[in-house]
């Protein structure tokens, strides 16, 4: 079922009438800290004197959040009686709200990451409040038991409708602005190289693109329509990586945020820098079944949708696209190289188009920081 997408308007009217039809009666709201500074906050306030909706709200969980933090979100949902989930907010209230929806109906008594998932027909709707993760759009959640990465991941964890509400970025500071709005454009780049990206998903790919450096400016200035078109963008482009899964760029990405502190956004526009350039001067090394004048092809619709005249030319344009924003390189330390080689998740490897050795890898990572 395709995905139900509300726009914002200074009243929330597409939202009442999505809440009406829905019939709900108690909802969990899953919100981040963030909510009590946005004009949404006042629309759950005052909803069960309105609509007589009765809202729950759960914000207890963290960046990167836990398996115990779902947990105690479930046991919230079952025992206030919740017939829906509503989140608000950037990745980490989108992964704990999927979890939330996947796992409310199984057994409590038993770890849920023992357990199958059954689809349940749990109304779930997404309010983003940045422009870059595309959560919104995805399958895929990630949270922590014991300190492991456990990724959970099931058609049904995607939100059934999407409200879009421009007044939530106004408060950004600038430079998660930029660092969300690439974390967007290298899903849809990633995408459209991916090995798994079909015609469907390089429409998503094509179009996310587009919009994205079409609305760059108007989005970076705070104005109203750049903003409501940013968030529509990283929507398309969180669909196009939702078919494709991501690509080197992101398997490279990872450690540099946790060894160096910089954002996802920041780290991957790093790494997309670094390889896009690198793939482009060896279409030889393509592991794509559909073969290397294929890939060729693909880097020239690339650089069509980049409004470049060929796929070196979009290169170049994305690294200066990095450099314009300021997007700097971290300085390297110690045995800092040799940990990063070692970093990288094979898995998202196999979805790379072009064959990365560890010495590639290496030589890559010389590149994207500075010695």
């Amino acid at each position: 079922m395709a995905q139900q997408i509300l726009m914002a308007d200074e009243h929330y009217k597409e939202l009442d009438k999505y809440l009406k039809d829905s019939g709900h009666r108690t909802i969990l709201l899953v919100c981040g800290n963030s909510l009590s500074r946005l004009r949404i906050n006042d629309y759950f306030d005052s909803l069960e004197d309105r609509l007589g909706i009765r809202v729950v709200k759960f914000s207890g969980f963290q960046p990167n959040p836990s398996y115990e933090s779902v947990v105690e979100g479930v046991r919230l949902f079952c025992h206030e009686g919740c017939d829906a989930i509503i989140a608000v907010g950037g990745g980490s209230a989108m992964d704990v709200a999927k979890c939330i929806k996947l796992y409310c109906n199984m057994d409590h008594a038993v770890s849920y990451l023992k357990q199958k998932i059954t689809p349940n027909d749990v109304d779930f709707l997404a309010v983003p409040t940045t422009a870059g993760t595309g959560s919104e759009a995805t399958r895929y959640a990630v949270i922590y038991h014991n300190g492991e990465k456990q990724s959970v991941d099931d058609e049904s964890g995607i939100p059934a409708a999407v409200l879009f509400d421009a007044s939530a970025l106004e408060t950004l500071p600038e430079y998660q602005k930029k660092v969300t709005m690439m974390d967007a454009l290298c899903h849809a780049i990633e995408a459209y190289w991916s090995v798994n990206s079909n015609e469907e998903s390089q429409a998503y790919s094509k179009a996310a693109i587009q919009a994205i450096l079409a609305n760059k400016q108007a989005y970076l200035n705070n104005d109203k329509i750049g903003n409501a078109n940013m968030l529509r963008a990283a929507n398309l482009a969180g669909k196009a990586i939702n078919i494709t899964q991501t690509t080197a760029g992101h398997a490279m990405c990872y450690k540099l945020t946790s060894l160096y502190g910089i954002p996802h956004g920041h780290a991957v526009a790093l790494c997309v820098a670094g390889l896009f350039p690198y793939m482009i001067d060896h279409l030889e090394q393509c592991i794509d079944p559909r073969g290397e004048a294929y890939l060729a092809e693909i880097f020239e619709q690339i650089a069509k949708a980049m409004n470049c005249a060929n796929a070196r030319a979009a290169a170049n344009s994305f690294r200066e696209l990095v450099k314009e924003l300021a997007l700097e390189k971290p300085v390297a330390s110690g045995r800092d190289y040799e940990v990063l080689k070692t970093s990288v998740n094979s898995d998202r490897l196999r979805n790379h188009p072009i064959k990365l050795e560890p010495e590639t890898i290496d030589s890559l990572y010389h590149k994207i920081i500075q010695g």
